[in-house]
């Protein structure tokens, strides 16, 4: 079942973003070119260092041997050749990087020897992030990643000055919204109304109530002791001991180092997340790209009543909405990523037939479904509680499978597929209404293709006022920002 929104990433779309990086053509007349800030050199001119340290590391016992044959005076002129090289790559690098925004997309140009032009066309981006690691913030610059239609990984930009950055990133925002070119420029960020602050004590216990964070931790602790006394070799404890401890910082520290400040607010370019510690990150989740909304329930948390929220978007990685969120606040942000979408209740989540347990024993009560006109919701998970909510315009196609097993206790899956190329699936339906449901949900997904809306920024109507507009928006550029939703 094709989809008629667009959000599925199409195989041309991705073979045009990655045929159009060739060798660099004349930029042309009247386009600006602009380099990146000049602390990336900085940056760059690790780049021969990190080669000889993953060497190092790859194969240690070869690089102690390498070292001792060294003489102080020969380790000496090394580091006296090797820092001056490695300065001159950084110079280089950032000297011969360019971009440049034209009426039509956004071109980056690099390479020392083999020069390479990326033409990134404004109407497919999805969103621009702004990433500010900790020496980054401490030099003053920030990072521009952005999110591509058909393209596997994100580009980027790094580093920008952090005024540079967010000016190109609302003029990118602004001229993928339909703005004007000569507009664009004048109409700077888009203001945004804060909607969820998670505080901090909040995100900490959340941490402490997951059992990932202590089985992760409890490992760190029980495994190095039993390595030593099963082989009493410092490097096998020590090989296994550190990727453990890494995990179980990462696990707990690290997350809440990602997630500490969380603040979700609400823009005509999408929700705003401003989220993290040491590092921080500013992220867009584009309006109308969201293919499926994840409310995840822990045990530990249901007590409480908080939940986490999380998302697939087509051609974006951005997959945390809130990490954690008492059940009624995340309803009413769902409510307003799926406009019109209401969150089921657990009651209204039709369970599968009771001779489903002959195929999953007990966790077959984790299963449930619900089929309103406006979405696909499918819940899994016993003890960890998952509810999928799929609106009906974003399903690409819809599949029903049963095996030998299923068929004999006449239950089927019904698998949901979406733009994001993920997949909901409807567990341990009965079979008959598992065949009903594949042909009312195709009725549905087509309904809801007609009815939906453009995914773009702003309407129609808004754009053309816009562009008319050019004098009023430029004076109210001083005041405020238009309104683009």
């Amino acid at each position: 079942m094709a989809s008629g929104d667009g959000a599925a990433p199409d195989e041309h779309a991705g073979k045009e973003h990655s045929a159009r990086e060739h060798s660099a053509k004349e930029p042309a007349a009247g386009v600006a070119e602009r380099r990146l800030h000049p602390v990336t050199p900085l940056r760059r001119a690790w780049a021969p260092v990190t080669v000889l340290a993953g060497w190092a590391v790859h194969d240690p016992d070869q690089a102690q041997r390498q070292l001792t044959r060294l003489t102080t005076t020969t380790l000496l002129l090394g580091i006296a050749v090797l820092i001056p090289a490695a300065a001159l790559y950084g110079f280089l690098s950032w000297w011969f990087t360019h971009y440049a925004v034209t009426d039509s997309e956004l071109r980056i140009r690099t390479g020392l020897l083999f020069r390479r032009t990326a033409h990134i066309r404004l109407e497919r981006i999805q969103a621009v992030d702004v990433t500010r690691p900790l020496l980054a913030r401490v030099a003053g610059v920030a990072k521009l990643k952005l999110d591509v239609i058909g393209a596997d990984k994100k580009d980027e930009l790094a580093f920008l000055g952090e005024d540079d950055a967010r000016a190109l990133r609302a003029e990118l925002l602004a001229r993928a919204a339909g703005f004007a070119p000569e507009t664009a420029q004048e109409v700077g960020e888009a203001p945004a109304r804060e909607l969820v602050r998670v505080p901090a004590r909040v995100i900490a216990l959340s941490l402490l109530l997951i059992g990932a964070t202590w089985g992760s931790l409890l490992t760190a602790v029980v495994v190095p002791p039993l390595l030593w006394l099963a082989t009493h070799s410092l490097w096998t404890v020590l090989a296994a001991a550190v990727p453990l401890v890494g995990g179980a910082v990462t696990s707990s520290v690290g997350r809440f180092l990602g997630a500490y400040d969380w603040t979700l607010s609400e823009s005509p370019d999408g929700l705003r997340i401003d989220r993290g510690l040491l590092d921080r990150t500013h992220e867009t989740v584009p309006p109308g790209r969201v293919q499926t909304v994840r409310i995840v329930e822990p045990l530990l948390w249901r007590r409480r009543g908080w939940v986490r929220v999380e998302l697939d978007v087509a051609g974006s990685s951005n997959s945390v909405l809130l990490p954690v969120a008492p059940r009624e606040i995340a309803e009413a942000v769902v409510a307003r990523v799926l406009p019109g979408v209401t969150v089921p209740e657990d009651a209204a989540l039709a369970r599968p037939p009771r001779r489903a347990r002959w195929c999953v024993p007990v966790w077959w009560r984790g299963h449930g479904i619900a089929v309103t006109d406006t979405v696909f919701a499918a819940r899994h998970g016993l003890l960890r509680r998952r509810l999928a909510l799929v609106p009906h315009a974003k399903v690409q196609s819809v599949r029903l499978t049963q095996g030998p097993w299923l068929r004999a206790w006449r239950v089927a899956d019904v698998h949901v597929d979406t733009g994001a190329n993920k997949t909901v699936t409807a567990r341990l339906r009965d079979a008959d209404e598992a065949a009903g449901l594949l042909h009312t949900q195709a009725d549905h997904s087509r309904t809801g293709r007609h009815r939906a809306t453009p995914d773009r920024w702003m309407t129609k109507a808004t754009s053309a006022a816009a562009q008319q507009g050019h004098s009023e928006t430029a004076q109210q550029s001083h005041s405020g920002t238009p309104e683009r939703g």
